[in-house]
């Protein structure tokens, strides 16, 4: 459904956007993680064709960016950061505007309107003037805007920003309704909605993108998992043989009334499976293992601080 390829965006001598490629697919919900100014807005402006890119190509719904941007317009609704909305108007004025302006037919604006109405909760609201809605309801007020039109593609820049609890948990909840209908791009930094609402996150720091991964349903990347073992009697040698196994990244040493030891690694059954073996070749008297995934946040944290190189 989206395609890049070796997309770079220059602004002058700094390159906001250095040579990244990726894919999302139809149906699917993608978290796109990073710092400010890491890279996600601008790449969302050269996919809404808001901005051209400096060099490589992108295709939404089979459309070049570049060379058929009308057409990637009509397929693609756009809530950027802050929402395109005009204060002066109701709702339902502004909601007819914008159907005008994507040339929805006058027999079926209405019914296209209502929709929208309900879906985003606009209802109460319906009459009022945007100038006097909190910013929850402005926001709800902008995805009415980019649904509209049935868009194939929904691209979403930090949705969430601002909103109350209970405004995040509607947000959230109305997000994940739209699986596998559409296919959205989800530009946050908010780690907890991307765990809640995404199906795989790419994450985009300097301009690069560091990590592409599918997130299962704890919120952890498929890549990476840590394991605790629990052992009668620990010692620097079962320490050292742990750390110089392939695949290891990390080795914790705790204590709590047991010798408990903490394995960032791989998630190999292989590497399972050679811990237990050097665990018991060490006489450590070995109690337990059990696997706990790699929180996503320690994932994300440890990319941007380049302690880890990720292949992609």
């Amino acid at each position: 459904m989206i395609e890049v390829k070796a997309l770079t965006k220059k602004y002058g001598d700094r390159l906001a956007v250095d040579n990244i490629s990726f894919t999302v697919n139809r149906g699917e919900i993608l978290g796109f993680l990073g710092q400010n100014g890491a890279g996600k807005s601008t790449t969302m402006k050269i996919l809404t064709c808001f901005m051209p890119a400096t060099s490589g190509t992108a295709s939404v719904a089979g459309f070049d960016v570049f060379e058929s941007p009308y057409e990637v317009k009509k397929r693609i609704g756009y809530l950027p950061e802050t929402p395109p909305i005009y204060l002066e108007l109701l709702v339902s004025e502004y909601l007819d505007f914008v159907a005008n302006l994507r040339k929805i037919p006058s027999s079926q604006k209405r019914k296209k309107i209502d929709a929208v109405v309900e879906r985003c909760q606009l209802g109460d609201v319906r009459n009022r003037l945007i100038g006097n809605l909190s910013k929850g309801y402005r926001q709800r007020v902008g995805l009415a805007q980019a649904l509209i039109h049935d868009p194939e593609v929904l691209i979403l820049d930090e949705p969430t920003v601002g909103l109350d609890p209970k405004q995040v948990s509607e947000a959230r909840g109305l997000i994940k309704s739209l699986r596998s209908e559409r296919t959205v791009i989800y530009s946050t930094h908010i780690l907890s909605e991307v765990a809640a609402t995404c199906d795989r996150i790419i994450i985009i720091d300097q301009g690069k993108i560091v990590a592409q991964e599918a997130i299962n349903l704890m919120g952890a990347t498929g890549g990476t998992t840590k394991t605790e073992i629990v052992v009668q009697r620990s010692s620097d040698e079962l320490t050292q043989a742990l750390r110089s196994l392939k695949g290891v990244r990390n080795v914790q040493c705790l204590s709590n009334g047991r010798d408990r030891i903490v394995l960032e690694t791989e998630a190999s059954e292989e590497i399972m499976a050679e811990i237990a073996r050097i665990a018991v070749a060490k006489n450590a008297g070995l109690i337990r293992m059990s696997p706990v995934h790699l929180a996503l946040e320690d994932y994300y944290l440890n990319l941007i601080s380049g302690k880890r190189e990720v292949s992609i």
